[in-house]
C-alpha cells in the first residue's frame, strides 16, 4: 500500500502540492491526472525520493519512505517522461547494469530479463546500441529496467510518450498484467483515453489540491450523471478550481 499523508511542497511562497492525501492499495492501477504546473511532477519526486516534502508523509507499505530511504528504493521502480540510457551500451547491458545497482543474482538476472524481453517485446533490438534506439524503443527498454527487480511500486510519468500504437498496446497489456499480480502502479498522464482504458482508480490534481480521488466506476458515473466525456469533466473540474 502506498499512503501520501498531509503532504506539502512549496517553493519559497508558491504552494506547488497542498496538503494532500492519497492511499493506493496493492493491485491497483491509479491514474494521476491534472493540468500543467497542478503539482503532478512534483508530486512524484516526492514518492521517488527526489524532492523533500515540506511538511506530511509518504508510506510504503507502512513504513516512511524519507525514514527508510534504501529500503523503500528496493521496493520501488521509477519510469521517467524521458528515458536515459547510455547510449554505447546494448539495452542488455543496460539491463545488467541496473539489475546490478539492485544486487541481483546473475543467475536470477539472466532469467528476469529473458522474461521481460518477451513480455514487451524487445528481443529483436535489444543487442543493438542504444544510440540507434527511437524514443519508443528507449521507453519500453527503461521499463524492463524498472521492473527488473519485482517492485512493490512502479512510478510512472508519461509512460506512453512516443510510442507507436502497436508499442502502446504492449505497454498498456504489460501494466495491466502487472497490477493483477499485485504491484501498484502510480501513473502521471495527460492521455485521458489511457485512464480510461486501464486504470481501475483515478485522482486528479489541480493547482496543488486533490479534487477527485475515486474509483474509474465513480468517474464514469459522474461523467454519465453529467452528460459529457472524460475531456469535457476534466476541463469542467479544473476550471472550477
Amino acid at each position: 500500500m502506498l499512503t501520501l499523508k498531509n503532504l506539502s511542497k512549496k517553493y519559497g511562497q508558491f504552494q506547488a502540492v497542498n496538503n494532500i492525501n492519497l492511499t493506493i492499495d496493492k493491485g491497483e492501477l491509479f491514474g494521476f491526472l491534472g493540468p500543467n504546473g497542478a503539482g503532478k511532477t512534483t508530486t512524484i519526486k516526492m514518492i521517488t525520493g527526489l524532492l523533500l516534502p515540506t511538511n506530511g508523509n509518504i508510506f510504503l507499505d507502512g513504513k516512511d519512505v524519507w525514514l527508510n530511504p534504501i529500503e523503500s528504493k528496493m521496493k520501488l521502480g521509477y519510469i521517467p517522461d524521458q528515458p536515459f540510457l547510455y547510449d554505447k551500451l546494448t539495452g542488455r547491458e543496460f539491463l545488467y547494469f541496473s539489475g546490478g545497482l539492485y544486487g541481483l543474482e546473475k543467475k536470477y538476472l539472466k532469467t528476469r530479463i529473458d522474461e521481460l524481453l518477451e513480455l514487451l517485446k524487445i528481443e529483436s533490438w535489444v543487442d543493438k546500441r542504444t544510440e540507434e534506439y527511437s524514443q519508443g524503443m528507449k521507453q519500453r527498454i527503461t521499463i524492463a529496467s524498472a521492473f527488473l527487480h519485482n517492485p512493490k511500486l512502479i512510478v510512472v510519468d508519461e509512460p506512453m510518450v512516443g510510442l507507436d500504437p502497436q508499442s502502446a498496446y504492449i505497454v498498456k497489456k504489460f501494466f495491466s498484467d502487472s497490477v493483477k499480480n499485485g504491484v501498484i502502479i502510480f501513473m502521471s498522464t495527460h492521455s485521458l483515453n489511457v485512464v480510461e482504458e486501464i486504470c481501475n482508480k483515478v485522482g486528479i490534481i489541480n493547482k496543488g489540491n486533490i479534487i477527485f480521488d475515486d474509483t474509474i466506476t465513480a468517474l464514469r458515473k459522474m461523467i454519465d450523471e453529467k452528460n459529457n466525456n472524460l475531456e469535457e469533466l476534466f476541463i469542467q473540474l479544473t476550471n472550477e478550481e
